[in-house]
């Protein structure tokens, strides 16, 4: 199954910069196409949901981080705790 590739597509990571920056090329007099004014206010939406979304992912990364962190810090606290209840236990 081939893939669609536009002359126009994005290469690349989108961003929302880059979706705020297309701009798509015009039908001639006459022919059917889309309304721009449409067009661009759908980009800007996807631009704003892609913003929000590249925000909650940078929170999530930041969560997880956090998280992990926190866990390795009681591992190691848990893990010394025992050794040195092990010790007490052979004196």
């Amino acid at each position: 199954m081939a893939v669609y590739r536009s002359r126009h597509a994005l290469p690349g990571p989108l961003t929302p910069d880059r979706v705020l920056d297309v701009t798509l090329p015009r039908t001639s007099l006459g022919r059917r196409g889309y309304r721009v004014d449409e067009v661009d206010a759908l980009l800007c939406r996807l631009a704003h949901e892609l913003r929000d979304r590249s925000r909650q992912l940078d929170l999530t990364r930041d969560e997880n981080h956090r998280i992990k962190e926190a866990l390795r810090t009681w591992q190691t606290r848990h893990t010394e705790e025992r050794s040195q209840a092990r010790q007490t236990e052979w004196s």
